[in-house]
């Protein structure tokens, strides 16, 4: 781990080399944005989604949330892009290898009582889309467990997107707004479009 005064020093070096490249201001979108696309993704710093697609500056409206989970204020987030910007596809982008639904599997094992509240609030709002699976066979497979957990908890997401909100709702029956999950696969690159 680098200390932090090294860490603040690597962004600044960093943003000096991203205003000096070819790419930086002048590739920057000023007069404002047109996400064609919202991108509920998780905050794992392996999942940068504009890298993931392959896409630049204005391209995506990305909210990063740890588990990509569906609180209130993510809520809120995709509503005013949709709103805003009459952007049309929403996804929800989870991963393999996702901490937050380790720590929610662990939890779910192990309770533990001096947990934070906060890191608390993330696994309770993933802990209703894995719990049922501990009562199935998959819950003796641990690799297979995490791949059905993660899978689960995109899908939770998408429905909650989906049913969760008057707003979007009324953008998804009037206005042709899809919501939809996907995976990103850490050790390949490559994102799987999930159906219903």
């Amino acid at each position: 781990m680098i200390p932090a005064q090294e860490a603040l020093s690597r962004l600044r070096e960093g943003n000096r080399r991203f205003v000096a490249s070819n790419s930086g201001p002048a590739g920057r979108p000023s007069a404002g944005q047109q996400p064609f696309a919202i991108v509920l993704g998780c905050s794992d710093s392996r999942v940068p989604a504009e890298l993931v697609f392959g896409q630049g500056f204005g391209d995506l409206f990305v909210i990063r949330v740890a588990g990509n989970i569906v609180a209130p204020s993510q809520v809120g987030s995709v509503e005013f892009a949709a709103e805003r910007f009459g952007t049309r596809l929403a996804v929800v982008l989870g991963h393999t290898q996702c901490g937050a639904i380790a720590a929610t599997l662990e939890e779910l094992r192990h309770p533990q009582s001096d947990q934070s509240p906060n890191l608390r609030s993330i696994v309770d709002r993933i802990r209703p889309s894995i719990e049922p699976l501990l009562s199935t066979p998959v819950a003796k497979d641990p690799v297979a467990l995490a791949e059905r957990a993660t899978r689960a908890n995109i899908q939770t997401s998408v429905n909650h997107l989906r049913h969760g909100s008057a707003l979007l709702e009324r953008r998804i029956e009037r206005d042709g707004l899809v919501i939809v999950g996907a995976e990103y696969h850490v050790d390949t690159g490559t994102v799987d479009f999930l159906d219903d």
